[in-house]
């Protein structure tokens, strides 16, 4: 029955609150007849629990196809509607993790800038605060490590906009290795023919929520994926 869910890994389930790893590649939400975190999901649980009709499987957040790492689903509407408050209310706590190419001077610091997803395109743009379509974007970072041209970070967002840290650290020309959308010029992990099919070296490393039903907080981290190591980016402090 595993097979259903592919490379996606439950780390956590408890009544109503799910929380996976998910992998690089892989849409979060497509039409029913494109592969995604969603549908594997819901295929899993429909024939786990013998469900006769639809599955109810909400979506409260999402990482972009290229990125990996935790994210959090809810089982049922009243679970939906109180975690998605939290990031509404921004009382989630989302930490990432990113490798980047070049090396930053500073050793931790805050990245603002008003940005806006471009018309008809699947990116974002850095933009004037009076442009239309305009939200500010907010992220702290601390340096982990720096390597052979590259500097690896640990991120928190502040804010969550479409593509925010991809285009941040890509337009201050610190692109994350293998996104080549926002001009990184080095590949990363297992090259694909399909790029729609390739990672880049951004990881949802860390989430922390309140159980939507119960009076506890859940507190989580994902593993990376084999290929931080595999590229050469692995750090002595990962565990």
């Amino acid at each position: 029955m595993h097979d259903l869910l592919g490379d996606v890994q439950i780390l956590y389930e408890q009544g109503p609150c799910l929380m996976i790893n998910k992998p690089g590649g892989l849409l979060t939400q497509a039409p029913p007849h494109i592969d995604s975190v969603e549908m594997r999901l819901k295929k899993y649980i429909r024939l786990r629990d013998q469900k006769p009709g639809r599955v109810y499987l909400a979506v409260p957040h999402r990482l972009d196809r290229p990125v990996t790492g935790m994210m959090v689903f809810a089982l049922h509407q009243r679970a939906a509607r109180r975690i998605s408050n939290q990031f509404e209310q921004r009382l989630v706590e989302k930490e990432y993790w990113a490798c980047v190419a070049g090396e930053l001077d500073s050793d931790s610091g805050t990245m603002i800038d008003f940005m806006r997803k471009v018309p008809g395109e699947a990116r974002s743009e850095i933009c004037e605060e009076s442009d239309e379509g305009a939200r500010q974007a907010v992220l702290h970072y601390q340096v982990l490590k720096r390597s052979a041209g590259r500097t690896w970070l640990t991120i928190q967002l502040e804010t969550g906009r479409t593509h925010q840290i991809r285009l941040q650290c890509g337009s201050r020309g610190f692109p994350v290795l293998g996104d080549s959308l926002y001009g990184s010029q080095q590949p990363f992990g297992e090259h694909h023919e399909d790029e729609r099919r390739r990672c880049i070296a951004l990881h949802s490393r860390r989430l922390k929520i309140r159980h939507p039903m119960v009076d506890e907080y859940v507190d989580l981290t994902a593993p990376l994926p084999d290929t931080w190591s595999v590229a050469g980016i692995a750090l002595d402090c990962e565990s």
